[in-house]
């Protein structure tokens, strides 16, 4: 699941794209920003967000061998919470979560409603942007080849 199809399940719960947009958006900015300055976001059934410190180290430089220095470094890290490893090992979701599945079926119904207006609006303005590109023809830039690289000559005496 990536973030716009967060967006759209919360839509169902909240009754609005728009609004689970900037609540998922103010979220995750508080968190993140909570987490930079080094203090712990601690959601109880969810888990913890921190910021880890990784210390200093030597390193190798996998193609040379050569020893390499790390700079001291911080990273952020997630903790999920008891509840949460429960819920992932078990399989079962939530009754509370199964309750909002069919609230999700009636808002979808209503939903359809709105993206057709919208869409009407969309194909009128996109014809009138098509006549417009149409007057204007578009200067295309030929495509320069790059110049081919030689391989180095093939040695002709054999070695011993």
């Amino acid at each position: 699941m990536n973030k716009a199809e967060l967006i759209e399940v919360l839509a169902t719960r909240l009754g609005d794209k728009r609004t689970a947009g900037t609540a998922l958006d103010a979220v995750l900015a508080e968190v993140q920003s909570a987490v930079t300055k080094g203090e712990k976001v601690s959601i109880t059934g969810f888990g913890v967000f921190e910021k880890r410190v990784r210390a200093a180290r030597m390193a190798r430089n996998p193609r040379t061998g050569a020893a390499v220095r790390v700079k001291k470094t911080s990273v952020p890290a997630f903790r999920p919470g008891s509840g949460f490893k429960e819920m992932v090992a078990s399989g079962r979701v939530p009754k509370a979560l199964k309750a909002a599945a069919p609230a999700k079926s009636t808002a979808k119904k209503a939903a359809p409603a709105k993206k057709a207006t919208t869409t009407k609006t969309a194909v009128a303005r996109k014809s009138t942007a098509k006549k417009a590109t149409r007057a204007t023809p578009r200067k295309t830039a030929t495509a320069k080849k790059a110049p081919s690289k030689r391989a180095p000559a093939k040695r002709a005496t054999k070695r011993r």
